[in-house]
């Protein structure tokens, strides 16, 4: 897996939500049609750990998380940027979504949560924010974010 290729999976992806308002509709139909178990759920959670294992993805840590953005905002990705991060069991940094957030929860573990969720798709709206959380075991979170903006906070 290369860094173009998973790039362009993601962009049929952001293709897709391009303009469409970060809501709870917006999770609802992200979960209806990219769900655990199909095709494209499968694909983005392989290439993710392709890349991890080529070491080019979470290939920076700090604080017991590994992390990294791996697609600028861009036409490819229709204007969203791309962070990875790899958690176990832990709280991350604080941090403000200007723009909204859109999150894909893939478990290592069975059973691992993030922010309380299984896996699948979780959409924070424009000016939300939190202190992202991975229980019960180990996941893999990808970070879809408007114009790349995310405001890390001292809460």
């Amino acid at each position: 897996m290369q860094p173009a290729q998973f790039t362009e999976i993601i962009g049929t992806i952001t293709a897709s939500i391009a303009g469409k308002p970060l809501d709870a509709v917006l999770e609802r139909t992200l979960n209806d049609t990219i769900a655990p178990g199909t095709p494209a759920y499968t694909a983005v959670f392989a290439a993710c750990r392709q890349a991890i294992d080529a070491g080019w993805m979470c290939n920076r840590e700090h604080g017991g998380i590994k992390f990294g953005r791996v697609v600028r905002p861009g036409v490819a990705t229709h204007g969203f940027s791309v962070d990875v991060v790899d958690m176990s069991d832990i709280a991350g940094p604080h941090h403000r979504h200007p723009l909204g957030e859109i999150d894909l929860v893939m478990p290592i573990d069975d059973g691992a949560l993030f922010d309380g969720r299984p896996a699948g798709w979780v959409v924070l709206p424009p000016d939300s924010a939190h202190r992202p959380t991975v229980s019960k075991g180990r996941a893999l979170v990808l970070y879809l974010l408007p114009q790349g903006q995310i405001e890390f906070t001292p809460n």
